[in-house]
């Protein structure tokens, strides 16, 4: 078997070193007939290898693309002068160390080229670079800047942002000032940042993210994956004593998923690579960079079904925002949190539907939100789960009831702020955590389901199992009385009838005061 390329993201490493690689050079080739292009996508998704790829191609280098689609579709005779700015190898903590430390690294490039950079500043010496670039070898300048954003993301908030965003505006705008020694730039980052205008200074550059024809130019499709790993497939499925078929369908559910114009799938890479390695399901891409602020931001403002139910969205979720000052769907949408599951016309302008990609980010939200609402350990959830789910399906009020306790031993008394302290914004507050729970436990979550006597709380779909749900809190009112309450109002309302013909249970939860409890009744199925 070919080796994994965990970590490289040189393209010339791969290719001489024979790692495993999955041919992107069909998606490369169209890519190269613009002349200025973005590409978002989120961290770890393959942006850098995309990067490298590009750089051994204009710079000639033929022979690590022998094999490959674009081997025979590329004049190999015409050889371009290659500028790559990576901003993870720049420091760029103020504006002072990104003016030198970016000075420092086009005078190296220039310097290998016996070139004499004269300006006195970075914006000035990568103009005159791409200009002599272009004269001395005779050949139009190719300019990829990998993780063009990086610098702007990492000093959101903080003093020395203006300054960083100052250069980065004269020495982005450079790249219009030289167009005529230009032959194709590319830019990759997470996100569309409008205080860097980036956007409206350069040529019509042609912003690629959501376009159907690169919807794979990074991550894995299903045919990829079963092509170009299927000796890591064979051998995984026998190291789980699965069939192939089997093994695919749980890191379908796992790890795939991701679309950007609703209709072509992929695989997360990394987490794909990282799993053959490891021959294990858990949370690789989420894990290596668990967002504490977005979690945070996800509970303060009340928005956890952003991320529990499908978001509808136009086109304004992928425009260009102030990074002091982003939405919360563009936010998750850029990061990788949610992701285009469809796109229809409403009128002549598109209309998008958001979804949590798949159960790696799925699973790791909830256990992280979980945790932010009730203080519970996050490495304790899965134990806790599982039992919890043995007793809802078993209807074992007293085995439930313990644990809820234990659950929510680490909630506030008092949830909301003080602006809002109503009985119903509580309600509510433990309503989402309940929802939290219930997602994680692997249910299919229907929350707030109207009905045509009123509206449920919520109704957990699971292997042929409905368990509707209401739940009641109150400061004051003693808890038997709001599980009968719950229960009745069940009953009463027959939030139950859209499930009949199934197995079923009645589930009333309830919170008063410290005190948090449920009673659960199985009914009948006709």
């Amino acid at each position: 078997m070919k080796t994994l390329p965990i970590g490289i993201q040189s393209f010339e490493e791969l290719r001489s070193a024979g790692y495993l690689y999955v041919d992107k050079t069909r998606e490369i080739e169209q890519l190269t007939r613009s002349h200025i292009v973005f590409l978002s996508r989120p961290r770890r998704f393959g942006k850098s290898l995309l990067v490298s790829t590009l750089g051994e191609l204009y710079k000639g280098n033929k022979s690590l693309f022998e094999g490959l689609y674009i081997y025979d579709k590329w004049d190999w005779t015409q050889q371009y002068p290659v500028i790559r700015i990576d901003w993870t190898s720049i420091q760029h903590s103020n504006g002072e160390d990104i003016e030198k430390d970016m000075r420092g690294f086009l005078q190296s490039i220039a310097t290998t080229n016996d070139i004499t950079l004269t300006r006195p500043f970075a914006s000035g010496c990568f103009a005159e670079l791409i200009e002599a670039l272009h004269r001395k070898k005779g050949q139009k300048v190719v300019v990829l800047i990998d993780e063009y954003d990086r610098p702007i993301l990492n000093s959101v908030g903080k003093p020395e942002a203006e300054g960083i965003r100052a250069f980065l505006q004269s020495f982005y705008m450079i790249l219009k000032g030289t167009d005529d020694h230009l032959k194709f730039v590319f830019l990759t980052g997470v996100t569309k940042v409008a205080k860097v205008s980036i956007f409206s200074v350069l040529n019509s550059p042609n912003d690629i993210t959501i376009n159907n024809k690169f919807a794979s130019i990074c991550g894995y499709t299903q045919e990829e994956l079963e092509r170009d790993f299927s000796e890591y497939i064979s051998d995984t499925a026998n190291h789980f004593s699965m069939t192939p078929n089997e093994l695919l369908k749980n890191i379908r559910l796992w790890y795939d998923g991701y679309t950007w114009d609703g209709q072509t799938s992929v695989y997360n890479p990394f987490s794909t690579l990282m799993f053959f390695n490891n021959q294990k399901f858990s949370n690789y891409w989420f894990e290596t960079g668990t967002p504490t602020f977005l979690i945070n931001r996800l509970k303060k403002r009340s928005l956890a079904k952003t991320v529990l139910e499908p978001i509808v969205a136009d086109a304004t979720a992928f425009n260009s925002y102030d990074p002091d000052a982003i939405g919360d769907i563009p936010l998750l949408f850029q990061t990788g949190y949610l992701t285009i599951k469809g796109e229809r016309l409403v009128g002549i302008e598109p209309e998008y539907t958001l979804k949590v990609p798949n159960l790696e980010v799925r699973e790791s939200l909830m256990k992280h939100l979980l945790n932010a609402y009730t203080q519970y350990p996050v490495e304790q959830l899965g134990t806790l789960g599982r039992a919890m789910l043995h007793q809802i399906r078993n209807c074992d009020e007293e085995g439930l009831t313990d644990n809820l306790r234990k659950m929510l031993a680490g909630v506030p008394y008092n949830l909301q702020p003080e602006a809002d302290t109503t009985e119903n914004a509580n309600e509510a507050r433990y309503h989402i955590i309940f929802q939290v729970w219930m997602t994680l436990l692997g249910f299919t979550v229907e929350s707030e389901k109207p009905t045509d006597r009123g509206r449920m709380d919520m109704v957990l779909l699971q292997d042929g199992l409905a368990i509707v749900v209401e739940v009641k809190y109150h400061a004051k009112t003693k808890l038997k009385t709001l599980l009968k309450q719950a229960i009745a109002q069940i009953r009463e309302k027959r939030y139950y009838e859209p499930f009949l013909g199934q197995q079923m249970i009645l589930l009333g939860l309830a919170v008063s005061g410290r005190e948090v409890g449920c009673r659960m009744e199985v009914h009948p199925t006709k």
